[in-house]
C-alpha cells in the first residue's frame, strides 16, 4: 500500500459526502469514541443526540475529535478533524445554526439514528440536543494498492 496525504479539498469533499462519523471525547484521562450522524457545511460537522455520556463528557471538556472514513477498491480514505463542541440549544442566539443543523441532518434518510436511539433499558425521555463541532484542523489520508 501507498499511503498519501490528501488536500484540504479532497478532505471537505469526504466530509461532505459523510453520513456517519465516529467521535471521539475524554474526560478524567478516559477516551470514548462512538458513531455519530453528522452533516458538514462552513467547517463545521453538525449532528444531535439524547442526553448521555457522550454529551456529559463534551460539555465537560468541549475539544474533541472525528474520524470519517471509507473504503475505496482495495484501499481507503480517511479524514480526521479537532474540534470544539458547541451546543446549540433552542433559544435567541443559537436558533438559526441550530435550524441550520436540522435541515442538513432532515435531509437524509434515516438521519436520526443512531442520535435518538438508547438502549431498551432507558426509560427517562430526553431532549434532542443538536450541536456543532467546529473544525480547528484537519487532515487526511489514503492507501492505494502499490
Amino acid at each position: 500500500m501507498i499511503i498519501r496525504e490528501l488536500s484540504e479539498q479532497e478532505c471537505i469533499e469526504i466530509l461532505a459526502a459523510a453520513r456517519v462519523g465516529h467521535l471521539a471525547c475524554a474526560r478524567d484521562d478516559q477516551p470514548y469514541v462512538v458513531p455519530i450522524t453528522i452533516a458538514f457545511a462552513q467547517r463545521s460537522i453538525y449532528s444531535f443526540s439524547l442526553s448521555g455520556q457522550k454529551i456529559d463528557w463534551m460539555r465537560h471538556n468541549p475539544k474533541v475529535s472525528l474520524q470519517v472514513g471509507h473504503p475505496e477498491g482495495d484501499g481507503w480514505k480517511s479524514v480526521v478533524i479537532q474540534g470544539i463542541y458547541k451546543e446549540l440549544p433552542d433559544r435567541i442566539g443559537s436558533k438559526l445554526e441550530r435550524e441550520r443543523a436540522w435541515s442538513l441532518l432532515s435531509s437524509h434518510a434515516n438521519w436520526w439514528e443512531p442520535g435518538s436511539l438508547k438502549p431498551v433499558t432507558a426509560s427517562i425521555p430526553s431532549d434532542h440536543i443538536f450541536y456543532c463541532l467546529s473544525i480547528e484542523s484537519m487532515t487526511g489520508r489514503q492507501a492505494v494498492p502499490e
